[in-house]
């Protein structure tokens, strides 16, 4: 069999894959093979249960070169005032677009989908089991951060023959067939489980959520892209920094950056423990305090006809309670490994979740820069955060990056046009140094920001970062 021959092998074709393909193939004359297992490109999103929106704005998400939506304000719902969020269908669909109007007709990109690939180069069609074999100069894992999602997964916890347990993509099916339900996970298909029930007119009396851990959020208001909100968000920011800067503790920085409206929790008078940027609107987290009985005790271990066995003990249930299994681990926090080793390249996120603009960033270093040590010193990879310690770490990694990134003219001029930079310039407002995080918060307090995280990290779990020279 004659091996196919491209510059670059991309495993995977969800949004990471198709992110850095488009940057590539905009940016370079690089030829590549696009290897993914699934029947369209998307990757989870193919798996997603149907009700599933972005939480973060549309303005930014997908790919840089094509818009996803109209970048229209919402005017009605729970994100009125906001940047429209994409739905589940909307994202597929634009996937699917990008690929067949775009990367397809450059002539430069070949598409293999239903196909398993074996390492070295090697796939096979799980449809003709036809065999192919790859020589490429570079292979590009858009898989490492391996997410997951409840209808791929099956639940932590045993589930007894005589109980009701499905993933939430069963959810629209099930409406009115059960008179209770029990979202298990406190994660965003928690928090959408939860928020799908109530927006339908199920009383939050008959909702139970499972909860392990309590989580700080985002507010989705301090997540909007450049133009009208420029300095709002810088300001956010700024402020955060600055409160970062004063912190005394550990828990003092949390109070601090709550006070200032840059963190939510759902229950005042309960610390979370965890941070895994979920993020929502004040009217989303208003609506979720409307569930009063929140279930505080571990994680679940078994699920029978009559009671449900946690870690910190047991708790009646019914035959009629719908048990919504929301408890896969989304983007599992995976260890960091170099992104650029020689001929392998491993997609990772290297600003605190966001994934697309991280594989474009890295599409984009890959394309501009030589050697392996400057490509990797410019994208450190910040893993997925998982406790409230992790935000310290995002943050801090995240900032370090952003220095870096500032030293570099011609890569600052990439970042305020990118599409998927949402943060580093708003479009209309590039020559207004008011609306940069620096210029609000003053170089000095960035830089003390800075080091209050690293001697915190350093006392919590040891050294996280140095400063760039």
């Amino acid at each position: 069999m004659k091996p196919l021959q491209a510059d670059y092998l991309v495993v995977g074709a969800g949004a990471m894959g198709m992110a850095f393909a488009d940057a590539l193939i905009t940016e370079t004359n690089a030829t590549a093979i696009m290897v993914d297992r699934r029947h369209q490109p998307g990757g989870h999103w193919n798996d997603a249960y149907p009700f599933v929106r972005l939480h973060q704005p549309s303005a930014f998400y997908g790919v840089n070169s094509r818009q996803l939506g109209s970048n229209a304000i919402d005017e009605t719902g729970w994100n009125k005032g906001l940047y429209e969020l994409a739905s589940q269908s909307e994202v597929c669909a634009y996937f699917g677009q990008v690929m067949q109007r775009q990367l397809l007709p450059s002539g430069r990109v070949q598409y293999f989908p239903l196909c398993e690939y074996q390492g070295e180069g090697r796939f096979a069609s799980a449809a003709s089991g036809a065999e192919h074999q790859v020589d490429s100069r570079f292979i590009v894992d858009a898989t490492y951060m391996d997410v997951r999602v409840p209808s791929t997964h099956a639940p932590s916890f045993e589930v007894a023959g005589d109980a009701h347990c499905l993933p939430l993509n069963a959810l629209p099916r099930a409406a009115g067939r059960f008179r209770r339900y029990m979202v298990v996970g406190a994660g965003k298909t928690g928090m959408d489980a939860c928020l799908f029930l109530l927006s339908h007119g199920v009383s939050p009396d008959a909702i139970s959520w499972i909860m392990p851990r309590d989580a700080w959020l985002l507010d989705r208001a301090n997540i909007q892209p450049g133009g009208r909100f420029a300095r709002q968000v810088a300001s956010g920011l700024a402020a955060q920094l600055q409160a970062i800067a004063d912190a005394q503790d550990i828990d003092d920085l949390f109070d601090r950056v709550a006070a200032r409206g840059q963190l939510l929790r759902l229950d005042q008078n309960v610390r979370p423990t965890m941070y895994r940027c979920g993020t929502v609107t004040k009217t989303e987290l208003k609506q979720l305090r409307r569930i009063r009985d929140v279930v505080r005790m571990g994680r679940v271990r078994r699920i029978d006809r009559e009671r449900i066995t946690l870690d910190g003990g047991e708790i009646p249930t019914s035959p009629d309670t719908l048990h919504v299994h929301c408890a896969a681990d989304g983007l599992a926090r995976r260890p960091p490994v170099p992104v650029f080793r020689g001929a392998q390249i491993t997609l990772q996120a290297v600003r605190t979740c966001q994934q697309v603009f991280s594989a474009a960033f890295i599409a984009h270093v890959q394309a501009s820069c030589e050697d392996d040590e400057t490509k990797n010193a410019l994208c450190r990879p910040v893993p997925h955060p998982n406790s409230d310690v992790d935000f310290l770490r995002t943050t801090l990694e995240t900032t370090l990056n952003h220095a870096r990134w500032a030293q570099d003219d011609a890569l600052r001029a990439w970042l305020v046009d990118s599409r998927l930079d949402g943060f580093s310039a708003a479009p209309d407002l590039q020559d207004d140094r008011a609306t940069s995080v620096e210029a609000v918060a003053g170089q000095g307090v960035a830089m003390a920001a800075v080091s209050k995280l690293q001697s915190l990290l350093a006392a919590a779990e040891g050294p996280a970062g140095t400063a760039p020279a």
